[in-house]
């Protein structure tokens, strides 16, 4: 199915409006807008290819049957990954699987060992974080999402997502010393505050 062109000249804003209003193929057009990037936010919070399948589809179809709750106080993206980042927490909680990274081929012959060992180390070491400081960190550092859509993203005050954050990076810094074993973290009944 082609996506219609006369949907990719409106604002994302404008695509909630005419789904709610019964188009059948805005929220088609939203998925094919940020689809990518909310994938990359699952991978990164789930670490499991999966669960972060899972939890995007999850996500699109959570925010495809509740589009009235989009209010547009917020950009869209930022209740996409709200949406998104919930889902994948919600799936960490039932399921706490050993995550495998992506095979990658270079194709051109360079070993590529060391690279490959060192996002291993930051993988287990990601792992091993509290499921709220590894989401703060992976929207933050990895996703470059400012602290003030991180806090609307996961529902907390900006001070929270800096506190998760700082501590984060402190906890990281400790597990990725030569000769430190990274486990996961214990479920935290506080949110890993």
């Amino acid at each position: 199915m082609t996506p219609r062109a006369d949907l990719a000249d409106h604002s994302d804003r404008e695509l909630m409006a005419l789904h709610t209003a019964g188009d059948p193929d805005a929220f088609g057009e939203i998925f094919r807008r940020h689809k990518d990037r909310m994938w990359a936010v699952a991978m990164r919070t789930c670490g499991d290819r999966e669960l972060a399948s899972d939890a995007v589809q999850d996500a699109f179809i959570s925010a495809f049957r509740r589009s009235d709750s989009y209010r547009g106080d917020a950009a869209v993206t930022t209740w996409l990954h709200r949406i998104v980042v919930n889902a994948c927490l919600d799936r960490l909680r039932r399921q706490r699987p050993t995550a495998q990274l992506p095979e990658r081929d270079l194709g051109d012959g360079r070993d590529d060992t060391g690279n490959l060992e060192t996002r291993l180390d930051v993988h287990a070491a990601l792992a091993a974080l509290p499921e709220a400081q590894r989401a703060a960190l992976v929207l933050v550092d990895m996703h470059a999402v400012p602290v003030a859509e991180a806090a609307a993203i996961l529902g907390v005050a900006e001070g929270t997502v800096k506190s998760r954050c700082s501590r984060g990076r402190a906890a990281l810094a400790q597990l990725l010393r030569p000769g430190v074993e990274p486990r996961p973290a214990p479920m935290e009944p506080d949110g890993g505050r």
